[in-house]
C-alpha cells in the first residue's frame, strides 16, 4: 500500500553574501538583510555564509590612506562632494541603527581580514568576526588596516583563539586560496560589486536593498526549494514488498 508521509523537514536555505570590510554599503546591507531575516518565518533553517570580495585587490599591503581624499581622487570629485557622500552614507547607516564615522576613517588592503574570516568560518564564529570588523572600521577611530594587534583583539573578542588568530595572520598563505576561490566564484556568478547576495544558488540580489526586498527574496527562494510530496494511499491496494535493516518482508503464499 502507499503510506502517507509526514511533511519532510526542508533542507536549510543557504544565503551566501559576498562583501568587503572596506565597503560601507556592505555594512548597511548586512543590517537590512538581517532585519528581513529576523522576520522570516523559517529563520532557523537559513544558513548564512560570508564570502570574500576585495574592492581594491591592487591596494598595497601596509599602505593606508584617508577615505575622503581617496574617494575624491578615485571618482574625480571634490573633497566636499566626497564628504557629502559620506554624510549620506551615515544617514543610511543611522537608519539601520549603526554608528558611522564620516571623518578620520582610512582604507587599505583587506586581504588579511578575508583570510581571518575564513578561519572564523571554520570555527563557527564568522558572523561575530565580520560584525567586529565592520564596527571597528566604520564606527571606531582606531584603524583596522596594517595593525595586527587590532585584528587580533577583534578576533578574540568575537570568540576566536588568540594563538590560532596570530598563526593565520603570520602565514600569508593560510586561507589565501579560499579567498581567491571566493573571488573567482563571484566573477563566475557575474558579481562586479558588493554586497552581492546569492540565495540557494537560485536567486541573486545586488546591493544594499531595502529589508522588504530581502524578505521577498527569502520567501521566493524558500518556496522554490524542492519538496517531497506525499502520495495518498490507494484504497484496497496490497502492501508492496520492502527491504529494511531487519531484512525483507516475504508476502504470504496464496492459500488457493
Amino acid at each position: 500500500m502507499v503510506t502517507p508521509l509526514e511533511a519532510p523537514t526542508p533542507s536549510p536555505l543557504r544565503v551566501e553574501i559576498w562583501t568587503d570590510i572596506a565597503c560601507p554599503w556592505c555594512y548597511v546591507g548586512k543590517a537590512r538583510f538581517e532585519r528581513a531575516l529576523d522576520g522570516f518565518p523559517h529563520r532557523e533553517q537559513v544558513e548564512v555564509v560570508h564570502r570574500s570580495f576585495e574592492l581594491d585587490p591592487s591596494a598595497a599591503k601596509g599602505e593606508v590612506v584617508e577615505v575622503v581624499p581617496m574617494l575624491a581622487k578615485k571618482y574625480g570629485m571634490s573633497l566636499e562632494q566626497a564628504r557629502q557622500g559620506e554624510a549620506r552614507l551615515k544617514e543610511n547607516a543611522t537608519g539601520e541603527g549603526l554608528d558611522y564615522l564620516t571623518e578620520g576613517r582610512d582604507s587599505g588592503n583587506t586581504f588579511d581580514m578575508h583570510r581571518l574570516l575564513h578561519l572564523a568560518k571554520d570555527k563557527g564564529r564568522q558572523d561575530a568576526v565580520i560584525d567586529g570588523l565592520y564596527k571597528a572600521n566604520f564606527a571606531e577611530e582606531r584603524s583596522v588596516f596594517n595593525d595586527t594587534e587590532r585584528l587580533v583583539a577583534i578576533a578574540v573578542a568575537a570568540g576566536l583563539d588568540e594563538a590560532e588568530t596570530r598563526a593565520v595572520l603570520a602565514d600569508p598563505e593560510k586561507y589565501a586560496a579560499d579567498v581567491r576561490a571566493d573571488e573567482r566564484e563571484a566573477a563566475e556568478l557575474g558579481a562586479n560589486g558588493v554586497p552581492f547576495f546569492v540565495l540557494d544558488r537560485r536567486y541573486g540580489v545586488s546591493g544594499a536593498q531595502p529589508a522588504e526586498v530581502f524578505a521577498q527574496a527569502l520567501q521566493q527562494a524558500w518556496d522554490a526549494q524542492p519538496r517531497l510530496t506525499p502520495v495518498a494511499p490507494v484504497a484496497g491496494a496490497d502492501e508492496a514488498g520492502v527491504c529494511g535493516p531487519d531484512g525483507c518482508a516475504v508476502p504470504p503464499r496464496d492459500a488457493s
